[in-house]
């Protein structure tokens, strides 16, 4: 987590107007007390109306607030229904920063606005398909995307066969029911989309150079030939 993130969360958590002590914040923020009593240091600095010492714990006085976002409420509607469905259907680290967001933006919603943002009537659920693994493979992938590292993976198609891909991944792709990664594969010379739920392992092969002819407008380009769109 950056710290203007973590910064952020701490902000967050003592706006509760609860005596909060360092153990929890760290224990929130996955970081050390020690580097909890810099941040809070750091905010103190600022000029934020932070109480309370090491050893205690600390809040925010009473009358501080952020600035409002200011967002319509089809925004507000839009942004709540992506969160749900990134929870549904993301990845694991994507869930988790999609949640983190949404409570980031309805923290500092007025009253009105954030109960719109709760009524929200469109919800998502996730497939049974959508296992830890798939959800994992996700995040390794989009890394990958990414960093342009190559992708060595175990791969079973249709008909069940396994074989053994390297791929250039250039992107994620989701259909609906499926997730599937769209690569230039170094077997087939060629581009070649393949499902994650088929995916058996996949590592890190080391990173690629796009060359002419397999970057995402290649890509793009030979769909629209082969299917005249």
């Amino acid at each position: 987590m950056r710290r203007a993130d973590r910064l952020f969360q701490i902000v967050q958590l003592l706006r509760s107007g609860k005596l909060i002590t360092a153990r929890h914040l760290a224990d929130t923020l996955e970081v050390s007390e020690r580097t909890i009593y810099r941040d809070i240091a750091h905010l103190v600095g600022s000029g934020l109306p932070i109480d309370g010492e090491a050893g205690l714990g600390y809040l925010m006085r009473a009358g501080y607030d952020l600035p409002p976002l200011m967002f319509t409420t089809d925004e507000i509607v839009a942004l709540t229904a992506g969160a749900r469905m990134i929870r549904a259907w993301g990845g694991a680290a994507m869930v988790k920063g999609a949640e983190q967001a949404l409570d980031k933006i309805t923290s500092v919603l007025p009253d009105d606005t954030r109960a719109r943002a709760e009524a929200v009537a469109i919800h998502a659920r996730p497939r049974a398909d959508m296992t830890e693994t798939v959800r994992r493979i996700i995040d390794q992938l989009e890394a990958a995307v990414t960093r342009r590292e190559r992708i060595t993976m175990a791969y079973s198609d249709e008909a069940g066969q396994k074989t053994k891909r390297t791929v250039r991944p250039i992107g994620l792709w989701y259909w609906g029911p499926v997730w599937t990664l769209i690569g230039w594969c170094e077997l087939r010379q060629d581009f070649r989309m393949f499902r994650l739920d088929r995916i058996g392992t996949a590592e890190g092969a080391g990173p690629f150079e796009t060359e002419p002819g397999q970057s995402l407008q290649d890509f793009y380009a030979q769909q629209a030939a082969r299917h005249g769109c």
